[in-house]
């Protein structure tokens, strides 16, 4: 051990005599700042401002922009100007000989000029670390556990192209050639990622050995023993040739024993890869304050639940649009997003079915390829993508196994248990297509436990659940391609009609604007399912009240005659509902959109409240004190204009347009929300923008159902907020700041350099 220090300490008088050590910490301390200050004066400025900031430590360090992304996408530059003359210099001066008839080992010349190299990687890590203590002190509640483990990420990553160049510098005496070597081995460890990833046996190692990214985790908070022993192997094994080399330049052998030593440890190093890749021998540590690595703890729970097999089986359609995310080039990138899910059930299986039948873009395909059949246009598609055209099943032959019309033969995975309990997952019509872990943790929710069931009741003219008309319900209820729809956020849908009791599994009813009125025997059976404390839905409108009157009179609300209107630069039926603070003890939801969203609803009326009935009533939607009231006489608000006449009874006021009733019944707690509009939650509104409105109405319907399914469904996917949401610089303090990184901080390095310098030549 005494020799490798030594061997080491001789290395770094060597590195630190020269300018080019030097000349790289002033050159990555520079660069480093840069991005330090640039990101903390944007943080300090929207302070100042009055925006403020949020996660100030994730953002700041580990955003695409932050310090330790931008330092682990220029590190590649500085190593191989460090490392080129490890060995190089000593094979060109002939020193060589002298280590080599000396009495120190291979193994001894190798780790004490990597331990060398190690150190000055504690000197680079240090320059990190005058920002993480400044930020100690201006951060408020400075996530700690996420730049630590940054920093390791960071560090490994220095120390594996140490290893890489220490190596490259073994093979020649020619120190530019060893840079330039280093170099060109790293590009190739970066994009050996991306090649052969459509060949089944290839791709696993080729993923395995790229070195692109493999610190990204580690940066983003969450140490995965796969990361770190990806950099203990690499280092261990280019180490390993480095000594190999030496030692063949000491004895003479045949070059195939050579080559199989080099062989023998590589195939060592893939084997050690492998095991440490497999999901039942990874582990994890999330060391972010707000475990955003990491599942929530309803997708914990759910997962815990989850026993026996689980296989997730992804159906690739070539001619539909989304098949480019389970091509096998995408495969491994495909299952990362099950990564967490796997994190907690490592046994899932990951399959994939590949076949090509007509989807919803097929007359797009008929205008990019004129006059060609289906097979000849997936030879096409083939012929683009590389692909073999025999891994896709034809149509005849795929329906034998699974018949995905009902899913439009879209891209679509179909989760099973052992069990055989099977649900699907879809991908979605928004930007960001593929589900996240609310969508998914429904899914499997599904295969564990029952969950709510929402029944529509249809018939009276009522809004159908089938139609896509702008004023029916299609989309919120099950529009399988809607990731908001209640059938991808966890619920059970059906419709039905009162000829018949409504069916004990269903736990959420829904009335939505009547034209016609109930017989007596429909209004038994809907008063039978409200004594077993069902919940209920109802929704009005304008013009309906004589109809539905009698429906929410037991609750003791009454449909208000007339329509609300309101004064601005949108037509006066269009109501604005503001959710009421009232409404924030219901659930988090109606939290999250108190003063940020809000409900449009077209043509509505208002609520009156008698609270005699036994029910507890929190109004949830109201609109503003000014310019609104109930109009009487106004009918079209296209060519008329509504005008408050108070002799005609109108007053300007808030008027109550959604309101939520509870009650206890036996053992249950009995909740019902009646709206003054059944168009807010349409297929037209939910999708629909104007100018100078925030709305949001499909949150709003989550949030309902959220509260009618007992907080159940959708998933609870909060997490702890963060709480380092604060800088403690001014704008002038942080001018200080910045000529104190980018000015005083590289000057001081120069200096020492320079005092250095003429020390020795003193000397």
């Amino acid at each position: 051990m005494r020799k490798i220090y030594r061997i080491a300490r001789t290395e770094l008088q060597t590195l630190f005599y020269s300018p080019i050590a030097w000349l790289i910490l002033i050159v990555f301390t520079f660069q480093t700042c840069m991005v330090f200050v640039q990101e903390m004066e944007g943080y300090v400025r929207s302070q100042a401002l009055g925006y403020g900031v949020y996660s100030v430590t994730s953002r700041l360090y580990a955003s695409w922009t932050g310090v330790f992304s931008n330092v682990q996408n220029y590190l590649y530059l500085y190593m191989p100007l460090l490392t080129m003359g490890l060995m190089s210099r000593e094979l060109s001066s002939g020193s060589i000989k002298l280590l080599y008839s000396s009495p120190v080992t291979s193994w001894q010349i190798i780790f004490g000029k990597y331990l060398a190299m190690v150190i000055y990687g504690l000197v680079l890590i240090g320059i990190l670390c005058v920002m993480i203590i400044f930020n100690l002190f201006t951060i408020e509640n400075m996530d700690c556990g996420l730049v630590f483990t940054g920093l390791l990420g960071i560090y490994l990553l220095i120390c594996a192209y140490a290893a890489i160049g220490l190596f490259m510098s073994c093979l020649t005496s020619y120190q530019v050639v060893a840079a330039i070597g280093t170099l060109a081995l790293l590009a190739a460890l970066n994009f050996v990622g991306g090649m052969w990833q459509g060949v089944d046996l290839i791709r696993d190692i080729t993923y395995w050995l790229s070195i692109s990214g493999r610190a990204d985790e580690l940066i983003a908070g969450l140490i995965c023993s796969e990361d770190v022993l990806y950099f203990v192997i690499v280092i261990a094994v280019f180490l390993g040739f480095s000594i190999l080399k030496l030692q063949s330049g000491k004895q003479r052998t045949t070059w195939y024993m050579t080559l199989s030593k080099y062989v023998g440890v590589f195939l060592v190093a893939i084997f050690l890869g492998y095991l440490s890749s497999r999901p039942a021998l990874k582990f994890f540590h999330d060391s972010t304050a707000t475990k955003i690595k990491t599942l929530t703890k309803s997708s914990q729970d759910i997962m815990s639940k989850m026993t026996g097999d689980l296989t997730i089986t992804t159906y690739v359609n070539l001619l539909e649009d989304n098949c480019w995310s389970g091509l096998p080039v995408s495969r491994n990138g495909d299952i990362g997003r099950f990564a967490q899910y796997i994190r907690f059930k490592p046994d899932i299986k990951m399959k994939y079915v590949y076949y090509y039948d007509r989807t919803y873009n097929h007359a797009a395909l008929q205008q990019r390829y004129p006059g060609l059949s289906d097979e000849q246009i997936v030879e096409k598609l083939c012929e683009t993508m590389n692909l073999n055209p025999k891994m896709f099943m034809k149509p005849e032959e795929f329906h034998k196994m699974i018949d995905l019309s009902d899913e439009y033969n879209r891209f679509i995975r179909v989760l099973e248990r052992g069990s055989g309990e099977k649900t699907f997952l879809r991908v979605y019509e928004d930007n960001q297509k593929h589900p996240h872990e609310r969508e998914i943790s429904a899914a499997m929710k599904r295969l564990v436990m029952d969950l709510p069931k929402v029944g529509f009741v249809q018939g009276h003219g009522m809004r159908d659940i089938w139609k896509t008309g702008d004023l029916d319900y299609y989309n919120f209820a099950h529009n399988k391609i809607f990731r908001y729809s209640l059938l991808n956020q966890g619920f059970d849908v059906t419709a039905l009609t009162l000829d018949q009791d409504v069916p004990e599994d269903v736990n959420v009813l829904v009335i939505a604007e009547m034209k016609t009125p109930f017989s007596d025997e429909e209004l038994e059976r809907l008063n039978r399912y409200i004594e077993r404390g069902g919940n209920l839905l109802i929704a009005g409108d304008a013009e309906r009240q004589e109809v539905m009157n009698p429906v929410v009179a037991p609750f003791g609300v009454k449909f208000l005659p007339g329509r609300l209107v309101q004064s601005g630069e949108h037509v006066a039926n269009l109501i604005v509902g503001n959710v009421t603070r009232e409404s924030c003890d219901l659930n988090y939801m109606f939290r999250d959109m108190f003063h940020v969203y809000t409900v449009t609803m077209p043509d509505a009326v208002a609520l009156e409240c008698d609270t005699t009935k036994g029910f507890t009533a929190t109004p949830l939607l109201v609109t503003k004190n000014k310019g609104s009231w109930i109009e009487y006489k106004t009918t079209d608000f296209v060519d008329d204009k509504a005008e408050l006449n108070p002799e005609d009874g109108e007053v300007e006021q808030a008027n109550l347009t959604a309101l939520a009733l509870n009650r206890k019944v036996g053992n249950k707690d009995q909740k019902i929300i009646i709206l003054g509009d059944a168009d807010c939650i349409s297929n037209g509104e939910i999708s629909r923008q104007r100018s100078n409105i925030m709305a949001s109405n499909y949150s709003f319907i989550n949030a309902m159902f959220f509260w009618l399914s007992d907080n159940e469904v959708p998933i609870d996917v909060r997490r702890q907020p963060a709480k380092d949401n604060a800088v403690h610089v001014s704008m002038d303090g942080m001018s200080v700041v910045k000529v104190g990184f980018l000015g005083v901080l590289p000057i001081l390095l120069l200096l020492c350099s320079v005092f250095i310098w003429v020390r020795r030549r003193g000397k």
